[in-house]
C-alpha cells in the first residue's frame, strides 16, 4: 500500500540491476500481481534478449517459497535468496545438541532442508552465519517483543497480534518455548542456494548476497532522489513513459557515480554552487565568471572523460 496512505490504484515495479547496482531492465505490473510471480518472467525475457546461458538471480528472502525456487530452477537459473530461520533449530540441531548457541563470530555452518511437500520436495542448500553484532540487536529486539507480550499477557496492555503471544482458551499467554528458540537463533542469518559447494563456497554465496544493497540503493534513488514515486498519471503509456524516464536518470546517475567515485546528491549538491553572473551597469554588461574550486575542477574531468 501507498506509504502516504493514498487510495489511488498502486502499481508494481521490478528493477533488474547488475551486482554493482547499474540498472538492466525495469518493468512495471499491476497493484494486485503477487511479487512473487513476476521475478521467473523478467529474468527469462532478459536472458532471451541478452542471450545469457549462465545467470544466477539473488533476491532477499521475500522471493522465498518452494514453488518459486523450484520455477527458477527449471527455468535454468541458480539462486541465492535469504532463509527465513524458522527452520534453523532443526537444521542445525547437531551443532545445539554439542555446542549449544555458542558461535564464534562470522562462524558459518552448512545443512541441507528438504523444501516443497511430497514428491515436489527438493532439497537445497542452507549456509547460515553468526555475528555477533546481529546478536546484539537480535536480543535487544527480542527483549522488546517479549515485554511486549508479557504486558498483553499481564492485562496491562492491549490484545493485539504479537510474535510471543499465544492464546489458550481466550486467555492470552507467554508462549516462552517460542522465545526460547528466538534465543537460540540470535544471531544467525540463513541463505539459501542451488549452487553446489564446488562450484561457490560458503563464503562466496554470503558476499554475493551482500550485493542486494546494491540494488536497494539504487531503488531509493528511483523514489527518492528521481521522483519515481508517487505517479501522477492513469494511462498505462503516460505511466510507462514517466518509469522510462526514471531508469534513463537513473541509469546516468549511476554512470556518473562510477566514473566520480561520488554519490549522486554530493554531485548535485557541488555542481548546482557553480554559477555565473552577467550583470548590466550603466548600459554596460560585466560578466562575473564562476568559481570553480580544484575538486571541482578534478570532477568535472571526470565527468568529461567518461
Amino acid at each position: 500500500m501507498s506509504k502516504e496512505h493514498r487510495v489511488d490504484p498502486q502499481i508494481q515495479v521490478g528493477l533488474l540491476v547488475d551486482p554493482a547496482g547499474f540498472p538492466l531492465e525495469m518493468h512495471m505490473f499491476a497493484g494486485n500481481k503477487a511479487e512473487t510471480t513476476t521475478i521467473v518472467p523478467v529474468v527469462q525475457t532478459f536472458q532471451e534478449r541478452h542471450g545469457i546461458t549462465d545467470m544466477v538471480v539473488v533476491a532477499d528472502a521475500g522471493m522465498l517459497s518452494a514453488a518459486n525456487l523450484t520455477a527458477l530452477e527449471d527455468a535454468g537459473f541458480k539462486f541465492i535468496v535469504g532463509s527465513r530461520m524458522a527452520k534453523a533449530p532443526y537444521d542445525l540441531q547437531e551443532h545445539f545438541d554439542t555446542k549449544g548457541n555458542r558461535f564464534a563470530n562470522g562462524q558459518i555452518l552448512e545443512s541441507k532442508r528438504v523444501m516443497g511437500v511430497g514428491a515436489k520436495g527438493r532439497e537445497r542448500r542452507v549456509i547460515y552465519q553468526w555475528s555477533a553484532k546481529r546478536f546484539v540487536t537480535d536480543n535487544r529486539n527480542i527483549n522488546l517483543m517479549e515485554r511486549r507480550a508479557m504486558d498483553i499477557a499481564g492485562g496491562t496492555s492491549q490484545m493485539r497480534k504479537a510474535r510471543f503471544v499465544k492464546t489458550t482458551g481466550t486467555k492470552p499467554e507467554v508462549d516462552e518455548a517460542r522465545i526460547e528458540r528466538a534465543r537460540m537463533l540470535a544471531g544467525l542469518k540463513g541463505y539459501v542456494t542451488n549452487i553446489e559447494q564446488s562450484v561457490m563456497k560458503g563464503q562466496q554465496v554470503l558476499d554475493s548476497y551482500h550485493d542486494l544493497w546494491q540494488v536497494e540503493a539504487s531503488f531509493r534513488m528511483t523514489k527518492s532522489d528521481l521522483s519515481a514515486r508517487p505517479v501522477f498519471h492513469r494511462d498505462e503509456d503516460a505511466i510507462d513513459a514517466h518509469l522510462t524516464v526514471v531508469f534513463a536518470a537513473l541509469a546516468i546517475g549511476r554512470h556518473l557515480q562510477e566514473i566520480s567515485g561520488m554519490s549522486l546528491k554530493r554531485i548535485i549538491t557541488d555542481l548546482k554552487g557553480v554559477r555565473s553572473a552577467k550583470i548590466q551597469v550603466n548600459g554596460d554588461y560585466v560578466v562575473i565568471p564562476a568559481e570553480i574550486s580544484a575538486e571541482l575542477r578534478e570532477l568535472l574531468k571526470k565527468l568529461q572523460r567518461g
